[in-house]
């Protein structure tokens, strides 16, 4: 039997330990690993310094009060998790807004005595490094052959999306991570959108998420604007109203003078937090 003691600090390798069948194992997580549900009942081993609930803008500003000067976003309980005593952390590289890095973790456990856990950082960039950090994490549980079949799976579902979604003209598409200040989704997000059948104008497959402004959006005229807000679940709104000026992204993505006359056809809006970034 695997007694091994892990806390998942990011959500997506929450995800992973439980597709592997191991939910069991998990003894801590992050305030922000909420799925499967069953996994809440777990202590939160982080919180967030910044206010969660503000718009994107001012989300932006207590960011970049923070990193010029090497602070932390997040708070890690340092106390709880040496009470928990776990054999192996899951964290992240990836980004060190989105969850807690790698760097914060190590200091929170360097000052361990005996045994310190060992740390598993994932930092994608591709779909492909997707697939890879979840044979990652199966080795790290010792779950090698869980992890092949698992990434197996999900790459036939990938499969099944793609052979769906062919058709003989692609749909021009923008997606749209940031609302204020506007940024445009990056590194697997541009494969997701080719996979079903789109033409990603700004992002590009393996690279960070560029920084955009509507003028670029009106020139291109994207036939469908996806807004996935990284966390911000709150600003799903089409009114967009803690927009810049107070306009709709209807409004500031319109081309006037176009042939379709009110700009992109479509607006889509989803949880990225909960559908592609964990």
């Amino acid at each position: 039997m695997n007694q091994l003691r892990l806390v998942s600090l990011l959500p997506s390798c929450t995800e992973i330990v439980c597709a592997l069948g191991l939910a069991e194992l998990l003894v801590g997580r992050s305030h922000e690993c909420d799925f499967p549900p069953a996994i809440r009942v777990l202590p939160a081993c982080t919180e967030p310094k910044l206010d969660v609930h503000a718009g994107s803008a001012q989300i932006d500003l207590q960011v970049k009060s923070l990193l010029p000067d090497a602070l932390a976003l997040y708070r890690i309980n340092a106390e709880l998790l040496r009470t928990l005593q776990p054999g192996l952390i899951l964290t992240q590289a990836q980004c060190e807004v989105c969850a807690v890095s790698l760097p914060e973790v190590e200091a929170a456990v360097g000052d361990w005595l005996g045994a310190r856990p060992r740390i598993v950082s994932l930092s994608p960039n591709t779909l492909g490094e997707v697939w890879e950090n979840i044979q990652e994490v199966a080795d790290a549980v010792n779950v090698p052959e869980r992890g092949a079949q698992l990434v197996g799976q999900l790459q036939r579902r990938v499969e099944e999306v793609r052979q769906a979604c062919q058709r003989s003209a692609r749909l021009s598409v923008a997606c749209i991570e940031w609302l204020d200040p506007l940024m445009a989704a990056g590194n697997w997000v541009p494969e997701l959108v080719e996979l079903a059948g789109g033409l990603d104008l700004f992002g590009e497959t393996g690279k960070h998420s560029p920084w955009l402004n509507w003028e670029a959006v009106r020139e291109h005229d994207p036939e469908c604007i996806i807004v996935m807000p990284c966390g911000l679940i709150q600003e799903f709104s089409i009114s967009a109203t803690n927009a810049p000026a107070g306009k709709s992204i209807a409004e500031r993505a319109s081309a006037p003078g176009r042939a379709r006359g009110t700009g992109a056809r479509r607006i889509s809006m989803f949880d990225q937090f909960a559908a592609v970034r964990r």
